[in-house]
């Protein structure tokens, strides 16, 4: 009851003033768009109960005593491409010290793809201005890895290949700065626009090095045109360096930099939460020293855990990390701060990203639930709002 009372009182003021003042850390916390009656899930024949993914959720039963497969969200199965839930999450998110958004944006066969949760949600929320916001063009294809009736190899099979034309790409830019980078609120380093792109390794792989450079180059004229400085281009780095398309800086999904095969490896024990974070955070300066070389900034990580059954029959259990713990993440929110602290530019943001404000089908998921309450949000606040 505490956290709910001054998490009330941060927002009651915030709305109060209007605005919140400018944070000393940019906590970014990545939203999974789907959570709401999305008119292409239709498309790939899932979650018929037309609550989007929360359809995985509900459906989820336990796999060994220890994981959260049975855990529920406190606050409903909410459709959230309605501004008035979304509304409520901002509220909660800002006064925990969430102050951006970041959204996993999708184009898939010439359309977008669970953009109503940024564009009818977030955008016509009352309270958006409070919070940032900014994009991560998550370029992967669609496969059945949502369908939880599927399993095995089956589960790769492509359904939407993510490769895009020039024209698709002519489009995709003229809609992010139109409908998002001329907004206010959205995110931006030095005046420039910030842009994630997820798989900067399949960005290149469909048309070549040299096409793929020559995309970005056309994307920063269009943002300068618009009256930006630049773009701020962001790569998301998993076991290789950054791809050298003059990127600008570089952060992770989840702590998959160069962690990724140790998770999954099926010839060692499954690790713990507080493993899982030791080893990630061990990684920081390698992610540094990469992003350096190619003339980027590595901006550090946190995450909440790795569970990704819902997503599978029963009969197939995948690996997960044991012992997932509000009060280990906050310990380790603490080390990420300090190493912010020490290893950031002094003129740029302290921008540290989160997995994820949502990803409650990868056990990964600050929202409040009736396992853990509202105890990351209670652990974000200690650190970075309270500064304890």
């Amino acid at each position: 009851m505490r956290l709910r009372f001054c998490l009330a009182k941060a927002a009651a003021l915030a709305l109060a003033t209007g605005s919140l003042a400018a944070a000393e850390y940019d906590v970014a916390a990545y939203v999974w768009p789907a959570y709401h009656p999305a008119a292409r899930w239709g498309e790939l024949g899932i979650f018929k109960d037309g609550k989007g993914e929360w359809q995985n959720v509900y459906e989820s039963t336990k796999r060994c005593p220890d994981d959260h497969q049975d855990a529920r969200p406190l606050w409903g199965y909410e459709n959230e491409a309605d501004p008035v839930v979304v509304a409520r999450k901002i509220d909660a998110a800002t006064a925990a010290g969430v102050n951006v958004f970041i959204y996993d944006w999708y184009w898939y066969e010439g359309r977008p793809f669970l953009e109503e949760a940024l564009e009818k949600g977030f955008l016509r929320a009352p309270n958006n201005g409070r919070m940032r916001f900014y994009i991560m063009w998550a370029n992967h294809a669609v496969n059945k890895s949502w369908n939880n009736k599927v399993g095995g190899e089956e589960k790769w099979d492509v359904i939407w290949p993510a490769r895009v034309s020039d024209e698709d790409f002519r489009t995709i830019v003229g809609h992010w700065i139109g409908a998002y980078f001329r907004r206010p609120n959205y995110y931006k380093i030095r005046g420039c626009p910030v842009l994630s792109i997820y798989r900067a390794s399949s960005f290149v792989e469909w048309d070549g090095i040299e096409k793929a450079r020559e995309r970005i180059a056309y994307l920063r004229s269009e943002v300068k045109k618009a009256g930006f400085p630049d773009l701020h281009l962001q790569l998301v780095g998993e076991e290789s360096r950054p791809v050298e398309i003059g990127a600008d800086s570089m952060t992770s999904y989840n702590w998959n930099y160069r962690t990724r095969d140790r998770v999954n490896s099926t010839n060692e024990a499954e690790l713990t939460y507080r493993q899982y974070g030791e080893l990630a955070i061990s990684r920081f300066a390698v992610a540094k020293r990469e992003a350096a070389a190619v003339g980027a900034v590595y901006y550090p990580h946190l995450a909440c855990g790795w569970d990704n059954n819902a997503r599978y029959p029963a009969w197939e259990r995948r690996n997960i990390v044991h012992g997932r713990d509000p009060l280990v993440f906050e310990e380790f929110s603490r080390r990420v701060r300090e190493w912010a602290d020490a290893n950031l530019p002094a003129d740029g943001p302290r921008l540290i990203t989160v997995n994820s404000w949502n990803e409650w089908t990868e056990g990964s998921y600050l929202e409040p639930d009736d396992h853990f309450g509202y105890g990351y949000l209670d652990a974000l606040r200690r650190v970075f709002v309270e500064r304890r």
